[in-house]
């Protein structure tokens, strides 16, 4: 019975943030462009986030190996416009120099 109301607890409560996403926040960013701006590179960020997150940790340890290498290459790519089959076959590719080197 608690995970019953545990479900509709969290489903009313992502409801009622898109209720307030669209009713209160969508306005302001209408109002003030610069807000809008800055509201659409959040999800940007947080990918970014989880992705830094997931590379340079294990096990709760902080780990600086050849993954970091493969994403900081990655992320140089995007940021030039790269092709996704370039991007990710020059990650791979810096990443396994890396390690064979190291």
């Amino acid at each position: 019975m608690m995970r019953v109301i545990s479900i509709v607890a969290l489903a009313a409560g992502a409801w009622g943030q898109r209720l307030a996403g669209a009713f209160l926040i969508g306005p302001l960013l209408e109002r003030r462009p610069l807000f809008g701006r800055a509201a659409s590179l959040i999800p940007a960020a947080v990918v970014t986030a989880v992705i830094v997150q997931l590379t340079i940790t294990s096990r709760g340890d902080i780990v600086l190996d050849a993954r970091l290498v493969g994403v900081g290459v990655a992320g140089l790519l995007v940021w030039r416009r790269a092709s996704f089959l370039v991007v990710v076959v020059a990650a791979a590719a810096a990443t396994a120099l890396v390690r064979a080197l190291g």
